[in-house]
């Protein structure tokens, strides 16, 4: 038997990577290398992350039913070729403000920053640097969500073609686990880059490894009956209530509507709601939650070993997102969906620790929340993992793409109203000298996003199960 399947994970997993480096350049530089530049607050930076959530929502839900309709190896390619572009127009954002404000366009990288700075001593006026910066970076982060949107409901459909059930939470997790790899790598060089090189540069070469992989999947990537051999095939179609479509009978395609007449939609989409926002608040926040709290910056060597530390405990979840539902039902005959739902159950208590995040970081050391919020996010990527698979186990796979971009939408407003929120809230806490349990100004502000991001697994979980009780499988007739 080939293994063909494998190398087409492989490539979901360098794909899940960019992906995940592209959105995180932003983070790492926004506190050290654009706030000076442009004189963001946390609010613009909430805006602009919190657009980013939402537009990626809604490009879920219509990238889901493009790949479905366009097929998943042009859908792929058209996805990843948006958000390469997008990640590169971010360099563009100085040079933008500089033309608007000052009239000064072809100026370059250095140029922009200081004429930019000419400006503000000149004339005094921040607030329009502050607004012209905010508009075009929120632009490139638009283009970058358009695309993006489509990498989870590509991966997840190409998922569904070269696995079998069994096989799918491990393919997933494996894959999914690019997004650690990339968060892993980020703080490895991306500040390096800003620092040697410039903020821009970081956002540009980052962007162009897009194009690169582009070229390795129009090459290597085909239905799997044009790939692998017979006994690989064999192995992929195994499952008994999911026979392989042929030319002669295709699997009729659904409309929107019809799948939201699925309480299985509306599971997996409520479980994307609560927990997206939690990964994507560690994703965006914690390089500034360390330089507030704890005064470390992205480009010093301990604060590119705290983020390091935070994504090689996250790493943890290649092994535990499939291997935790395999043995529920392998060695337990638990059916798929019974025994991921198990597994979620245990993953949703780790969690709970970022309840002792914050006391413990103020009272001993910056270590205990790192740790803590690398288990959390361990947790995240193996329930991730598995609600990703609900869907490829109840869903035909004519409509996978489509009610993955469902989801993927309600996981997308929900990252909105916590990074909205968690802006708002840190703005204000600052400002008011808000007390929180014990905490005051922005650390109470933090306490508080942290009990929520320790409850909302337990809560998805709870609405999952009432949705969906049992395995069932959808029909389509």
């Amino acid at each position: 038997m080939t293994n063909y399947r494998w190398m087409i994970c492989a490539m979901l997993f360098f794909a899940t990577t960019i992906n995940y480096l592209d959105r995180q350049v932003l983070s790492l530089t926004w506190k050290e290398f654009i706030q000076p530049e442009f004189h963001w607050t946390d609010w613009h930076y909430g805006w602009i992350t919190g657009t980013f959530s939402l537009v990626y929502a809604f490009g879920m839900l219509f990238a889901g039913r493009f790949i479905d309709r366009l097929g998943t190896k042009k859908g792929f390619l058209w996805a990843i070729f948006i958000w390469s572009i997008g990640a590169c127009l971010h360099a563009l954002c100085g040079i933008g403000t500089s033309g608007i404000t000052a009239g000064k366009w072809l100026v370059g990288f250095n140029g922009a920053r200081e004429t930019i700075e000419q400006f503000i001593n000149i004339s005094g006026n921040v607030g329009l640097v502050i607004n012209v910066s905010v508009v075009f970076m929120i632009f490139a982060r638009v283009v970058l969500a358009i695309g993006e949107a489509g990498n989870f409901p590509a991966a997840i459909k190409t998922t569904a073609e070269y696995f079998p059930k069994k096989d799918r939470a491990l393919a997933t997790a494996v894959f999914n686990a690019g997004s650690t790899i990339g968060a892993l790598a980020a703080p490895l060089t991306i500040p390096l880059l800003a620092k040697h090189y410039g903020w821009e540069m970081s956002f540009i070469i980052i962007g162009a490894l897009g194009f690169l992989w582009m070229g390795w999947w129009l090459f290597a990537y085909d239905e799997p009956k044009k790939k692998v051999n017979a006994k690989e095939l064999a192995y992929i179609t195994q499952d008994k209530d999911e026979a392989p479509v042929t030319a002669e009978k295709s699997e009729r395609k659904l409309s929107w509507i019809e799948c939201f007449n699925f309480k299985q939609t509306w599971s997996f989409a409520f479980g994307k709601f609560m927990t997206d926002g939690v990964w994507w608040f560690f994703l965006f926040w914690l390089p500034a939650y360390l330089a507030d709290g704890y005064g470390v910056k992205m480009s010093e060597p301990k604060g590119q070993l705290a983020i390091f530390v935070v994504y090689a405990i996250v790493m943890l979840s290649i092994f535990t997102g499939g291997y935790v539902p395999k043995y529920f039902m392998v060695k337990k005959g638990m059916d798929p969906y019974a025994g991921r739902m198990r597994a979620m159950l245990i993953f949703a208590l780790f969690p709970l620790l970022a309840l002792l995040a914050q006391p413990l970081g103020m009272n001993y050391s910056l270590w205990f929340p790192v740790i803590i919020v690398g288990i959390a996010g361990a947790a995240h990527q193996s329930w991730s993992a598995n609600l990703f698979s609900t869907v490829s186990d109840m869903i035909p796979k004519s409509a996978v793409a489509t009610i993955v971009g469902i989801g993927g939408m309600a996981g997308g407003i929900g990252s909105f109203f916590i990074n909205i929120g968690a802006g708002e809230l840190f703005v204000y806490a600052q400002e008011t000298n808000m007390k929180f349990m014990g905490f005051t100004g922005k650390p109470a502000g933090y306490f508080i996003i942290f009990c929520f991001c320790a409850v909302a697994y337990l809560i998805g979980w709870a609405v999952m199960k009432t949705l969906v009780p049992k395995y069932k499988p959808i029909v389509v007739r």
